[in-house]
């Protein structure tokens, strides 16, 4: 499948994973889970691009199981804005982790800090490069802030880490932002 065929593929799973499972028929479980027989019906998709999506990926946006009776099951790591259990353990975090956004955010997260948003948290990486990556989403300036996340844990803050490497947290407040 060509690049640009598998970047709208993978926009479509993350669409129907992360957002509007209703919109295409799909009623994840608890854990956000759908099998994969469903979802490739819902897209009218064949299982190779899925395979190419899911090992493509750069962020491992999708996690890709069998279950305990034999179903292969797939479903988005995080960023889901609708309820759902990642079943994550709170984790302490490393000294730093990082938050790439567009410089036109870059007042607002100053004085407010970083909230969730729709989602269930806010995502944070574990290195500039990642966060650089992930801010150059939407066009324009890239700034890259530094979340003292070894002085937000020590003040109760809670952190996770999601199977593909994203730390999650409800917010970062702007005292914690460099």
């Amino acid at each position: 499948m060509e690049q640009r065929a598998l970047v709208r593929l993978s926009k479509r799973m993350s669409l129907a994973l992360r957002h509007e499972p209703g919109r295409f028929g799909l009623t994840p479980d608890h854990g956000g889970w759908v099998t994969v027989a469903d979802l490739l019906t819902a897209l009218r998709v064949g299982r190779p691009a899925l395979d190419q999506v899911v090992a493509g990926n750069d962020k491992q946006r999708f996690a890709v199981e069998r279950g305990a009776d034999g179903v292969e099951r797939i479903r988005a790591s995080q960023g889901h804005s609708y309820p759902v259990d990642l079943g994550l353990t709170p984790t302490p975090p490393p000294p730093r982790l990082y938050h790439g956004t567009g410089a036109a955010a870059l007042d607002s997260i100053r004085a407010t800090g970083l909230h969730r948003g729709g989602r269930h948290h806010v995502h944070l990486s574990p290195d500039v490069e990642t966060a650089r990556r992930v801010g150059a989403r939407r066009g324009g300036a890239v700034v890259v802030l530094t979340v003292d996340a070894a002085a937000m844990a020590d003040g109760g803050h809670v952190f996770y880490r999601s199977a593909n490497g994203v730390w999650l947290t409800e917010a970062v407040p702007s005292a914690y932002l460099n």
